[in-house]
C-alpha cells in the first residue's frame, strides 16, 4: 500500500503538535497510522506482531516564502494640512 502525505515542517511553530504535521494531500486530515495498519492487517479480532516499512521520498519540496521586513520612513509618509484639504 502506497500513501502520499504532505509533511510540513515548523520549527518555530507554537505548539508543539504544529511543528511537524503529516496531513492528506486531497482532504487535509492526519492521518491515524494505527488504523492505516489495521486496514491493512484485515482488521479482524486478535493481536498481531506486524512489521511496518516507512520508505520515504519527497517527490516535490515548497518552500515557505520568507515575509520580507519594510522599514517605513515616517518623514515621507507625513501629511501636510493643505495636501488634506486637496484629498478631500
Amino acid at each position: 500500500m502506497i500513501k502520499h502525505y504532505i509533511l510540513s515542517l515548523n520549527p518555530t511553530a507554537k505548539h508543539e503538535w504544529d511543528r511537524c504535521i503529516l496531513r492528506d494531500p486531497l482532504t487535509a486530515k492526519r492521518p491515524e497510522i494505527a488504523k492505516l495498519v489495521a486496514e491493512a492487517v484485515g482488521a479482524d479480532t486478535g493481536s498481531y506482531l506486524v512489521s511496518v516499512n516507512i520508505e520515504v521520498q519527497v517527490l516535490e519540496e515548497a518552500a515557505v516564502p520568507h515575509a520580507e521586513q519594510l522599514s517605513l520612513n515616517i518623514e515621507e509618509v507625513t501629511i501636510q494640512p493643505a495636501q488634506l484639504r486637496e484629498v478631500a
